[in-house]
């Protein structure tokens, strides 16, 4: 038996801010419903932001649950740290906080619904 991962959901009470913040980020396009943002980039499964107005943003990795995370790999963690940022996701920890060329290191953000993701380089 083989799968493929053909998409990811994540939930957000805004929903043109968090597609938006991952189009920034990713490109590619997006395909908007009115409860739906699906973005579509070459190489990637499809990113669907799916509108959930009563969506708490976790609280980790300092509290419970992290609901979801993303590791993303990337040729130039400096520059994609800048796009993160421009792209309005936040730091989680500060980034001298690990080595992010280490093979087990990474920097840690979270997108304008508190999704946490890291940058690692590829």
């Amino acid at each position: 038996m083989k799968f493929s991962l053909t998409s990811l959901i994540v939930d957000t009470a805004d929903l043109e801010s968090e597609s938006s913040f991952w189009h920034r980020l990713l490109g590619g396009s997006v395909t908007r419903t009115p409860t739906h943002h699906f973005l579509q980039t070459d190489g990637l499964p499809v990113l669907v932001v799916q509108y959930a107005p009563e969506h708490a943003s976790p609280r980790w990795p300092d509290g419970i649950s992290q609901q979801m995370h993303v590791d993303l790999a990337t040729d130039d963690v400096g520059a994609a740290d800048k796009r993160v940022l421009d792209a309005g996701g936040r730091r989680l920890r500060p980034t001298d906080d690990v080595v992010a060329s280490a093979p087990h290191g990474s920097r840690v953000y979270a997108s304008p619904a508190g999704h946490p993701f890291c940058l690692r380089s590829a």
